[in-house]
């Protein structure tokens, strides 16, 4: 029979495992500035790191498994568990949408994406901000940091609707290269996807605290 300690080095492991991966996650995040940019060495990083995601989630997810099969966790580590087993999805999906918006970056012109730098910019530092947030609101049980998670998404709202305001003139005034833009506003609604999935992590952490979420119920 497993001893107590090795329980909790499963446990530890399982959440040091959920930091790495949410500093990947964050990092790629980040770089798509660059990557829309036009730069080239970083585009090539971020589309490289499907392995990395890969390994990341299967570790996680084989030790909440292992503990939910094999162990009887009591309450609270349960809801780490199986909190850590869902939230592991989100991290994943976001993950997964750095690496088509910077798919998307290989084929826009850098002075297309120019055109909503600003905005861009922004987007992908918050973004990956929330990421950080919500991961380390989850791993410290602080469900006041979640719920800054849940204010910052309006953030991100509020750039998508600009961005799309930016793009809708820009095709009425028929300017810049038109074929581009339905792609340009594409990478501004990866982006808001990424922060709602960002809130959901953030909702995770809520469970793990109160045993309730608060911005999904309905999942």
């Amino acid at each position: 029979m497993i001893t107590r300690s090795e329980f909790r080095h499963q446990l530890e492991e399982i959440d040091e495992t959920l930091g790495r991966f949410s500093e990947k996650t964050a990092k790629d995040i980040r770089a798509l500035a660059l990557a829309l940019a036009g730069d080239a060495d970083t585009i090539d990083e971020v589309l490289g790191g499907a392995k990395s995601e890969r390994r990341l989630r299967t570790a996680i997810e084989d030790g909440c498994l292992d503990i939910m099969l094999l162990q009887q966790p009591i309450a609270g580590d349960l809801r780490f568990v199986s909190g850590s087993f869902r939230l592991v999805s989100d991290l994943t999906h976001i993950d997964e949408m750095s690496r088509d918006v910077a798919y998307l970056a290989k084929s826009l012109p850098a002075e297309v994406s120019a055109k909503l730098k600003e905005h861009l910019d922004f987007a992908a530092d918050r973004v990956a901000t929330m990421v950080e947030e919500a991961v380390e609101a989850f791993r410290t049980t602080d469900v006041d940091k979640a719920r800054g998670v849940f204010a910052m998404d309006d953030d991100i709202d509020d750039v998508y609707l600009a961005a799309e305001g930016v793009v809708i003139d820009l095709i009425k005034a028929s300017e810049t290269r038109a074929k581009y833009l339905p792609e340009l506003l594409m990478v501004a609604k990866y982006f808001e996807r990424m922060g709602d999935d960002a809130v959901r992590i953030a909702d995770w952490a809520v469970f793990r605290a109160t045993g309730a979420r608060e911005m999904t119920k309905g999942e």
